[in-house]
């Protein structure tokens, strides 16, 4: 599908891009490859393919959600610059 220079530069402007003739020659053919291409993918029969939003099927990899035991209290406190009742204290983000 060959784009005309008017069209070209209507979607600049729509774009908000200014372009000088040359520019306009350019994207001219530019753009129209990248139709062309598009109308060839619009012309393959796809009639037989279901819609689908996932090309192949997702598996969850998560770990399973198994109980064990924690992080001891202390072991937890060992590098913090501040702790107050058992909780780390930090600085006021808001004041």
């Amino acid at each position: 599908m060959a784009l005309t220079a008017d069209e070209v530069r209507y979607i600049a402007r729509l774009a908000r891009v200014a372009l000088d003739d040359d520019e306009v020659e350019r994207l001219r053919d530019q753009l129209s490859g990248i139709l062309d291409h598009f109308q060839i993918l619009n012309d393959i029969d796809t009639s037989d393919v279901p819609p689908t939003a996932q090309s192949f099927d997702l598996a969850n990899v998560d770990r399973p959600d198994e109980p064990r035991p924690s992080l001891d209290r202390e072991e937890v406190f060992a590098n913090a610059p501040r702790r107050e009742d058992g909780y780390f204290r930090v600085r006021a983000v808001l004041d």
